[in-house]
């Protein structure tokens, strides 16, 4: 007898599932990555979605205008000086009788690279130095942060001067003089991360289990750093965008031809008062350029910080 009930219980142990019983295990809401979480939260940004798509319609513009348009960013024709916006040249010509329009876009090809090559100079230098200070710490920390700190005491300008007398006026200069302390911000900013991350469970789990000094700074605390790291990298773009259009309208940036929208506002600044529209197209790029990466930085802030949503 007690055999027989054994047996009938294992049969009715691997009985197949019915249909109401399945559906108690029924999970409602879909599995997501962290990515892909972050991007449904971004999507829901308005603003920051529309100067996402300003921001690649930008690029797009700045790789393709130069190379199917029939006017040229050096070539002069000075029967066509300081033409108004038409449908020959829709922004214009400068005083050399160059197309406005043409040299906006390679002037971005040189303002956006020099703004995302410096950022991403500075990120590599800041998330490395700003680790290595958070983890080790002690007196490794205090001396590293101490070199940092008379590095950033320095004015930028001073830096400038000098990377521009040794090399020249060129990108490698301005990227050179950008970065030279423009990392500092970046290491501060992860060094405070690893110091808050390195004493959690997941820190302590992995040391525990002989994972080297290396593996838990990279994989376990600078990815942990992952959304600020980001935020931070978005701002110093337009930081970057914004010292190379100085550097180019004072003079000591990019040299002549090679136009960027800090030379181009230079250029346009002796007709400011006869063709005023000439200044009007370059600083309009770069302010609606800055303003739609601080919107994306705004965006990311939010969508990658759950506390913030």
């Amino acid at each position: 007898m007690n055999q027989t009930v054994t047996s009938e219980q294992g049969r009715n142990l691997f009985a197949p599932l019915s249909e109401d019983e399945k559906n108690n295990e029924f999970i409602a809401v879909e599995s997501k990555t962290y990515l892909q979480d972050a991007w449904a939260h971004f999507r829901k940004n308005k603003l920051a979605l529309i100067s996402l798509y300003f921001l690649l319609f930008m690029l797009l513009l700045a790789i393709f205008v130069p190379i199917f348009s029939p006017y040229s960013y050096y070539e002069q024709d000075l029967t066509m000086t300081n033409v108004l916006p038409c449908a020959a040249h829709p922004l214009g010509t400068d005083k050399f009788g160059r197309d406005i329009f043409v040299r906006i876009m390679y002037g971005a090809r040189i303002s956006l690279a020099v703004g995302f090559a410096a950022a991403f100079i500075n990120l590599f230098i800041g998330v490395i130095y700003g680790g290595v200070c958070g983890y080790f710490g002690g007196r490794l920390d205090m001396v590293l942060m101490r070199f940092a700190d008379i590095i950033y005491s320095i004015p930028s300008m001073l830096y400038v001067i000098m990377v521009m007398l040794v090399f020249g006026s060129n990108i490698f200069s301005v990227l050179l003089a950008i970065s030279v302390s423009g990392w500092i911000g970046m290491a501060r900013q992860v060094r405070t991360q690893v110091l808050s991350l390195k004493e959690r469970e997941y820190a302590q789990a992995a040391r525990v289990m002989g994972a080297g000094h290396w593996r838990i700074l990279f994989q376990h605390l600078i990815s942990n750093s992952i959304g600020p790291i980001l935020v931070n990298m978005t701002l110093m773009v337009p930081e970057a965008i914004f010292t190379e259009a100085f550097l180019a309208f004072v003079g000591i940036g990019i040299s002549i031809p090679q136009s960027s929208w800090g030379s181009m506002a230079n250029e346009a600044r002796s007709l400011l008062q006869s063709h005023p529209i000439q200044m009007l197209w370059p600083v309009l790029a770069i302010s609606l350029t800055m303003l739609s990466l601080n919107f994306i930085g705004d965006g990311l802030n939010e969508a990658l910080d759950p506390r913030k949503r």
